[in-house]
């Protein structure tokens, strides 16, 4: 990486067992974790110290983060208020991935609540959901895998082209 270039990030809200494998793993591949969970008796539980946090409420940690085009976001914790709250925040910046966990049924709902919100049509057309590469993940560790191959391939296409999707359709 160029002594200009800032160091990719990884924005994690919700503290579960998909953020603990995404935590764990993504270092290693060149990704700092960023960790934004608003529910206290989850961040309690976190089981690895030295964690690195971010205060306030979902939109709040977003927007305090400044994501930027060596960002990506991701909503995990299955709360819609919570899970809202930090994609609408994180639409609205330059960040290269911004994705939700969950269903592709939960999917259509979340984008229907964006739309609500007063998310447009060309932001919400940015969210990939429901994320990760469709490989069969079931277990908390292949949908941690699925994502991170995901990004990583948003992260090589964004080093490729400043104009290419930010996910493919079908794919996430």
């Amino acid at each position: 990486m160029p002594a200009s270039a800032s160091p990719w990030r990884l924005i994690l809200v919700g503290a579960g067992q998909v953020s603990e494998h995404l935590a764990r793993i993504a270092p290693a591949l060149d990704f700092a974790v960023l960790l934004n969970e608003p529910r206290e008796d989850r961040r309690a539980a976190w089981p690895l110290a030295g964690s690195d946090w971010l205060a306030g409420a979902p939109d709040e940690a977003v927007h305090n983060a400044r994501a930027d085009a060596r960002t990506a976001v991701l909503a995990l914790t299955h709360v819609p208020e919570l899970d809202d709250a930090a994609l609408a925040a994180a639409l609205e910046t330059g960040a290269f991935y911004v994705g939700a966990i969950g269903s592709r049924a939960n999917a259509a709902a979340r984008r229907a609540r964006l739309a609500a919100r007063g998310v447009d049509a060309t932001r919400l057309d940015r969210l990939c959901a429901p994320i990760g590469l469709a490989i069969g993940s079931r277990t908390p560790a292949e949908i941690a895998v699925s994502i991170l191959a995901e990004l990583i391939q948003q992260r090589r296409r964004h080093d490729d082209a400043a104009d290419a999707p930010r996910c493919v359709a079908g794919q996430s």
